[in-house]
């Protein structure tokens, strides 16, 4: 299968105003690919495509929740009407949640999975079939929580295995229908964007994405690569990797190590909560890419650079990831012995 080269594409982000897909959607324009960002908040989509016009880029927006597939066939017709069609769909909005499972209402449980799983559905189901009469590439955010347990974040880690799932099975279709379209999943580990932000916090004090957290430029350059390069899926940052591996190896060690780690790491006690719904039930974005965990954020992985590319040794990778996962497990101990 062969992808074209950014500077030959029309791309589209869904969730494109903020965070990772505004980060992609910056990069990508930068490398000359015209882009299309949605969202649901149409302040922050004028805003988003002003500062990527601003830079030299070329982007258009379409407001639209991902949660309704009425919204999002009428956003795939609208950029077929304005530009002629797509090469690369990027499914990337996503809310979050901070409570516990026992502690959250059903009406807010499903307001997640509506935008976190079926917005994913609605994406695939809707864009696929322009991307296989013209070939291209559907790309997904994922998470590393899609591969471990979290407890706190508890309804957004069931999504996301969810998602997972609908990608990983929705590969294998395609593939026994010889269908031109590269089908990626993209597994982010913690990245410092506004998702605390606009999460939905239940739990005592300001909510925080677990360390250590990597730039969302990291993720965009894995988005991008994934775009011209047919790529089955792909985990950023070595961290993430490290702890996907443990909660696969040693699940019994994983789960005292987690159930310790997040109550301690996903909200912070002793700063006060934000507002409630910074962008839960409604569009929240800004235009910002990064969040406020700037101080101690990872602007570089060289397990995800290896990934990249794929004439880097095995050798290398798994020294890379045996290396981060001791780390992880010295810091596990030490948190259940201060527990």
């Amino acid at each position: 299968m062969k992808l074209k080269p950014l500077n030959e594409q029309t791309i589209v982000i869904t969730g494109g105003s903020s965070g990772i897909g505004l980060a992609t959607a910056k990069m990508a324009a930068e490398k000359g690919a015209n882009v299309v960002i949605i969202a649901r908040n149409e302040d922050g989509l004028e805003e988003a495509s002003r500062q990527i016009r601003d830079e030299g880029g070329k982007c258009d927006y379409v407001c639209a929740d991902v949660g309704s597939r009425e919204d999002v066939r009428t956003a795939v017709q609208t950029v077929i009407g304005r530009h002629g069609g797509f090469d690369t769909w990027i499914s990337n909005a996503g809310v979050g949640v901070y409570a516990k499972l026992e502690e959250l209402d059903d009406d807010d449980h499903r307001r997640l999975l509506d935008t976190n799983y079926w917005g994913v559905v609605h994406c695939a189901t809707e864009a696929l079939p322009h991307l296989k009469e013209h070939g291209g590439a559907l790309i997904t955010t994922g998470s590393i929580s899609s591969q471990m347990p979290a407890p706190v974040l508890s309804s957004y880690t069931a999504s996301k295995y969810a998602v997972k799932g609908y990608i990983d099975s929705l590969r294998l279709e395609l593939m026994h229908e010889e269908a031109p379209v590269s089908i990626t999943l993209i597994q982010p580990s913690g990245i410092n964007t506004p998702f605390g932000k606009h999460s939905l916090n239940r739990m005592s004090g300001r909510s925080v994405v677990p360390p250590p957290v990597y730039s969302p430029q990291l993720v965009a350059r894995a988005m991008c690569h994934a775009a011209e390069r047919p790529t089955r899926d792909m985990i950023v940052g070595g961290s993430g990797r490290a702890m996907t591996l443990l909660a696969t190896i040693m699940p019994n060690i994983s789960d005292r190590i987690f159930s310790a780690a997040f109550f301690k790491t996903a909200f912070d006690k002793d700063k006060q909560k934000r507002s409630e719904e910074g962008g839960f039930h409604h569009g929240g974005s800004e235009g910002e890419v990064f969040g406020d965990q700037t101080k101690g954020m990872r602007r570089t992985s060289m397990y995800s650079a290896l990934r990249r590319h794929p004439a880097a040794t095995g050798l290398g990778i798994m020294t890379l990831v045996a290396g981060a996962a001791g780390l992880m497990l010295g810091r596990g101990s030490s948190i259940i012995r201060r527990s």
